[in-house]
């Protein structure tokens, strides 16, 4: 049997779908990120052997390709038996970092696993989109657009439990779980009453958080750290950096944030990122200096992942860096595309979540680069250095591939859907709030 889809898709047998918007978006991504990454490496260069970085993420990109294709072979009837375990895992993760966790920026971060730093933090966010996807394709409504009120305390308990977890890391992921978690309790059909609760709860409790940060921070004294740098310093004035409490950094980040012509300060070891950063798109203009030539990827810390945009903006130019934006954009309108025809709520919400996860954490990285946010650490997803961030969206990807190779949608007759209704658990066997 095969089916054509609206939109010009050439037609396809059933059951072997191949979407090539999501494989162009991916392979477009993946040149830009080879191209770039070698660029913005040159702080990680070693004397003998200068193409060690680029062999490094190409061996993640590589697994990661791995991994996709694996993952985009299985129907996602067996991905959400599997969901359950690995938010399991990614939680457990995240408490052993906690616990025992490698600092990096004044907070737990990583877990070193035989050489190899893995940021459990990643595969959380994408943990929190497949549980949110798992929970309410068993929890909608039958004969209505609705959800269950038990499927929304599920979501949002979830959602916060990850948000405390994620919480001492800074404020960009907890935002992004959240504004996850919104968009797709939206698309998943929950009742506008139910998602202004969610809503408030959010804003009560985020509100909480920041309230007892700031009074931690405020009652936190200087420790001897503080003393010996401002000894070092030559300063009269001992400033706490309140150890563990990161409250400070986001205060400070932020007012330094809404100061007017903030370009023009003085580049200082605070805010050499975001000036650096600024130098280096004013230098790229439109066209760009050419692969291979920026100017400011030696001096620019952290060049080759939480500002590697800026150094896209200065090789290929305003236009190109567009061109990137449009990619994540285009990538997440795809899945909103692929949501409204496919006729089962599980696929609709598996491709819409990753797709969030993915484009969201992108939409973050470049307002803070460009300075629409305040400063933060957020990688750019498949083009930023980083093992684990590739490994969790190259998974997006897959789960975003197998929906989209599997699932029945609207051109399909009914005896496709039925079949595809009696192989998922008839917990699962929802109908696609956009369908009713």
């Amino acid at each position: 049997m095969a089916e054509t889809l609206s939109g010009g898709d050439n037609e396809i047998k059933e059951g072997r779908r191949t979407d090539h918007y999501i494989w162009g978006s991916y392979i477009a991504l993946l040149i830009i990120s080879i191209i770039e990454l070698f660029s913005a490496s040159s702080q990680e260069v070693s004397v003998d052997n200068i193409y060690g970085p680029i062999m490094r993420h190409g061996m993640f990109l590589a697994a990661g390709l791995l991994l996709m294709l694996l993952v985009q072979r299985m129907h996602f009837k067996r991905i959400y038996f599997l969901i359950p375990a690995y938010v399991l895992m990614s939680l457990a993760m995240m408490a052993l970092v906690l616990a025992v966790g490698v600092n990096i920026n004044g907070a737990r971060r990583g877990l070193q696993v035989a050489g190899i730093m893995l940021l459990p933090a990643e595969f959380l966010k994408l943990a929190v989109a497949l549980g949110i996807a798992w929970i309410l394709s068993r929890s909608q409504i039958k004969g209505r657009r609705d959800v269950t009120t038990g499927g929304v305390v599920a979501c949002t308990l979830l959602v916060l439990v990850s948000s405390a977890m994620l919480f001492s890391h800074g404020l960009t992921n907890t935002l992004l779980l959240m504004g996850i978690s919104i968009a797709m309790m939206l698309v998943g059909g929950v009742s506008w009453r139910k998602l202004g609760y969610v809503g408030l709860v959010y804003v009560v409790i985020g509100s909480g958080a920041m309230i007892y940060k700031a009074v931690a921070h405020k009652d936190a004294g200087p420790t001897p750290e503080d003393y010996a740098l401002a000894e070092i310093n030559h300063s009269e004035e001992v400033v706490s950096s309140s150890k563990g409490n990161r409250f400070g950094t986001w205060e400070e980040r932020i007012r330094r944030h809404l100061r007017l012509n903030k370009s023009a300060d003085p580049i200082t070891d605070e805010n050499k990122q975001e000036q650096l950063s600024y130098i280096a798109q004013a230098h790229g203009g439109l066209t760009g200096v050419g692969i291979g030539r920026s100017r400011e990827t030696a001096r620019l810390p952290l060049a080759f992942s939480d500002y590697i945009y800026a150094i896209v903006v200065e090789e290929l130019g305003a236009v190109v860096a567009i061109f990137v934006l449009a990619l994540y954009l285009f990538l997440l309108g795809r899945a909103g595309r692929l949501a409204m025809v496919f006729k089962s709520t599980l696929p609709c919400l598996l491709v819409i979540g990753c797709a969030l996860v993915i484009c969201i954490q992108a939409l973050f990285h470049i307002c803070i680069v460009v300075g629409v946010f305040p400063v933060s650490g957020q990688p750019l997803p498949l083009i930023s250095k980083g093992g684990t961030s590739i490994i969790a969206t190259s998974l997006a990807l897959g789960v975003m591939l197998s929906a989209s190779r599997w699932a029945a949608r609207t051109t399909d007759g009914e005896d496709t859907y039925r079949r595809e209704l009696s192989t998922l658990p008839e917990s699962a066997a929802t109908v696609n709030p956009s369908q009713i």
